[in-house]
């Protein structure tokens, strides 16, 4: 699934997401809109985790949730 399709539909994928970083806030879902980069950023803020640490992460999380 290209993240296009998960920005698109992020409302949808809001859960999916609080249920793997349960440390993000509904209002940090709203600041990340569905942008990539945003939710790279909290969860680095709020796992104080590396850059290439969230990526594996989201990475994982993504490839998960591919249609």
């Amino acid at each position: 699934m290209a993240w296009n399709q998960i920005e698109g539909n992020w409302k949808q994928f809001k859960g999916n997401v609080q249920e793997r970083w349960g440390k993000l806030t509904n209002d940090d879902l709203d600041v990340i809109e569905g942008k990539r980069e945003q939710l790279l950023g909290k969860i680095q803020e709020r796992y104080g985790v590396a850059v290439d640490e969230a990526e594996r992460q989201v990475d994982d999380w993504e490839s998960r949730h591919a249609a």
